[in-house]
């Protein structure tokens, strides 16, 4: 069985998606035209503090995302699971026919705008924790009394991202170290995702979603914010919205799938980071990895 998985914020490069121009002009025009600005020209020539900027990576990560994976569609090859790490899970909606690529567009630029605008600059902070387990961890947020701090992408063992109020996540990276954490590291994000502090964001978020239409699956999307198959519409809806303040559970997401026979995953889109956690969370499965349109050529020869 085959899982495509998808990635999220983070992968980001300058020059993703330049060997794709000619084969998804189509999807670069549409994200221009809905956009108001050439998100292409972005992509593939940056600046980066512009690719980086939370409003302009979500659409640029989708856009990338989704016409590599139209290359591998057109090579017939079927899955039986979709997931997407955080943001990517919309481009696995896209997968399971769930919206439009216009409308996961609009989506994703206004979640991006929201979570921006969510807390005031410098308030939040990430930072990714290796060495711990999520127990240790998870007490650790807990007795930081003065400032909110909680677990927010349960990536791998030993590598898990703790988010929230800037005081309490560096309170919490040092006790990290002190209880043998082997490396705290900084993400180069101004928002605290995947917390409580986004919950003010997700409402807002929730009634914008009320104009679209949204379909039931085609294929089964396992969900991040609890590793469960989800179908019904209203059902992708709610994780979705849950989404944004809800940690990203993404080692059992990948467990899950295993769990039901997929053996080969086949990460789509820039960069290779989903490839290595899966690799840490099952070292026997099949890890494939299409990041640029010669990649699609080796996944072929890959599947035989």
């Amino acid at each position: 069985m085959i899982a495509f998985v998808f990635p999220g914020q983070g992968s980001q490069y300058v020059g993703m998606g330049k060997s794709l121009y000619e084969v998804s002009k189509d999807l670069f025009n549409e994200a221009r035209e809905i956009l108001g600005f050439d998100l292409a020209k972005l992509c593939f020539e940056g600046p980066e503090s512009e690719l980086n900027k939370t409003e302009n990576t979500q659409p640029a990560i989708l856009t990338v995302s989704y016409a590599l994976l139209r290359e591998v569609q057109k090579m017939g090859l079927i899955t039986n699971y979709v997931a997407g790490h955080s943001l990517g899970e919309y481009t696995a909606c896209l997968a399971a026919e769930v919206f439009s690529f216009k409308d996961a567009l609009k989506i994703v630029r206004k979640r991006g705008e929201l979570m921006q605008s969510a807390q005031p600059e410098g308030r939040g902070s990430m930072f990714a924790i290796l060495g711990l387990d999520e127990e240790t961890l998870k007490q650790i947020c807990d007795s930081i009394g003065n400032f909110y701090v909680d677990l927010a992408n349960l990536n791998c063992p030993g590598q898990i991202v703790i988010s929230g109020e800037k005081e309490g996540v560096l309170k919490a990276g040092e006790l990290a170290k002190e209880r043998g954490a082997k490396k705290v590291v900084p993400l180069s994000v101004s928002i605290p995702s995947h917390c409580k502090l986004m919950k003010e964001a997700s409402d807002k978020f929730a009634e914008y979603l009320k104009d679209f239409a949204f379909n039931n699956a085609k294929i089964p999307i396992v969900s991040n914010i609890d590793a469960s198959e989800r179908f019904e519409a209203s059902q992708i809806l709610e994780a979705l919205i849950k989404q944004l303040y809800s940690p990203v559970k993404w080692q059992d997401c990948v467990r899950y799938m295993i769990s039901r026979g997929v053996r080969i995953f086949i990460e789509i889109g820039p960069g290779k980071v989903l490839s290595g956690l899966i690799r840490r969370i099952d070292g026997s499965v099949k890890v494939l990895n299409v990041d640029k349109l010669e990649d699609v050529e080796k996944i072929k020869e890959e599947i035989k």
